[in-house]
């Protein structure tokens, strides 16, 4: 009787965990942003370090604006210039509109002058165009956080040349924490959006229940698996990407 009651014992253990996934995974942020500079400069003063915590708007680093400064004495002196010829122009055109009342010049000179007078009216619109085009370049020599977060990679020095849409820092969102792990194909029927989960993170002594937050086909087709994301209880521990998690998945067995 004993025997018997070992071995049923053991038959249930085994049906239990072959309806159980056990899998590794690593902890994510789901909202990990690339910073990049827009416009290309020398770096004047780098703000954070990796491993620093922002918050939304602070200001992470410096682009020296000598380029813009000289963009911007020239888009000044452009409209200075044709400001001038605008006056120049205006004296001109009064004073042939005054003989041509007279009689003493042609109409066509007047006409001319009244071209010549929309023309650069158009010209000083395009220079204030351009002159505020450039202005306004310059918030964008200040990059700031675009949210709260942990800069987990820095790629930049002051002095160094920020290019455009080259990645300078790598800003993790802790608040969006997931578990990415990897599932076989054969066991895809089995999991379901919203399927509860254990997690456990050791290294920092958590067990905690998860949910299943996203199936995501495999771009690396010949593992022939998907890309699973848990979304989990964090209780409150302080928790980064990059940590080892184990991760117990109930299946669910088709009819």
């Amino acid at each position: 009787m004993k025997n018997y009651l070992i071995s049923f014992i053991i038959l249930i253990s085994s049906t239990i965990l072959l309806n159980a996934l056990e899998l590794s995974g690593t902890v994510i942020s789901d909202n990990q942003k690339i910073i990049t500079s827009r416009y290309m400069g020398f770096i004047k003063d780098v703000f954070v370090s990796e491993g620093d915590f922002v918050k939304k708007g602070q200001l992470l680093y410096k682009i020296d604006s000598s380029n813009i400064d000289s963009n911007k004495k020239e888009a000044q002196l452009n409209l200075l210039i044709q400001q001038n010829n605008l006056n120049n122009i205006k004296i001109n055109y009064q004073r042939y509109k005054r003989l041509y009342e007279k009689d003493l010049v042609p109409k066509y000179d007047l006409e001319q002058l009244e071209l010549k007078l929309k023309n650069i009216k158009n010209m000083i619109a395009i220079a204030k165009a351009k002159l505020k085009e450039v202005n306004y370049q310059y918030k964008y020599l200040e990059i700031l956080a675009p949210n709260d977060g942990l800069i987990i990679k820095k790629n930049i020095k002051s002095g160094e040349m920020a290019m455009p849409s080259s990645p300078a820092m790598l800003l993790s969102d802790l608040n969006s924490l997931k578990i990415k792990t990897n599932i076989n194909e054969n066991n895809l029927s089995k999991i379901q959006i919203g399927q509860e989960s254990e997690i456990f993170i050791d290294s920092i002594g958590l067990k905690t229940k998860g949910k299943v937050a996203s199936i995501i086909p495999n771009v690396q087709n010949i593992t022939h698996s998907f890309v699973v994301k848990i979304s989990f209880d964090s209780q409150n521990k302080n928790i980064y990407p990059g940590m080892y998690s184990k991760i117990n998945l109930e299946l669910e067995e088709n009819e």
